[in-house]
């Protein structure tokens, strides 16, 4: 009787260490899906602020709630190379951007952009790119290393849909630790 007894107790013990694990399991399913992730930085486009192998945390309720500003880090999904990237927003639906000179131009002002390589910011090979205003539902994107990355001056304008994240927090490399 005794034995029985512990086999029940060793049931149950497992039961309810499978019903805790399962619970763990789909509430992480459920924060990578609609909260945040880990996303890893992959190339250069993003340089002196992130580099190859920067791990980040990136959230996912901003896009999806319309709470995107000039200025965040966001990451998308680039249809034609079938990836995400990781850029800075520039303008939003309805901002002019211009780019001359050197310079990037938003609703007729200068951007003071301290973030970026070389202090330069070229024309991109697609001249309809250069100087536009954002369409509805879209926003205009750039890499802080302005002379290495895929961005709206190639690619135009990035529909908010294919935002999948917001940049918050740089947490590798541990010297580099930084919230955005």
């Amino acid at each position: 009787m005794a034995e029985n007894s512990d086999n029940k107790k060793v049931i149950r013990e497992v039961l309810d260490w499978f019903v805790h694990v399962a619970i763990a399991v789909v509430i992480g399913f459920l924060i990578v899906t609609f909260v945040a992730q880990r996303t890893l930085v992959h190339d250069v486009s993003m340089q002196p602020t992130l580099n190859g192998g920067d791990n980040l945390i990136v959230e996912k309720i901003s896009p999806k709630i319309g709470k995107l500003n000039r200025g965040d880090i966001i990451v998308f999904y680039d249809i034609n190379e079938d990836r995400q990237l990781i850029k800075r927003l520039i303008a939003v639906e309805g901002d002019t951007v211009e780019i001359k000179d050197g310079k990037v131009f938003v609703n007729g002002e200068e951007l003071k952009e301290d973030y970026i390589k070389d202090g330069y910011t070229p024309q991109g090979i697609n001249p309809q790119f250069n100087n536009l205003v954002v369409p509805k539902g879209h926003v205009y994107v750039l890499g802080d290393n302005r002379k290495n990355s895929r961005d709206s001056r190639s690619i135009g304008p990035i529909a908010v849909e294919r935002i999948t994240g917001k940049a918050i927090f740089r947490f590798y490399p541990f010297n580099k630790i930084r919230v955005f």
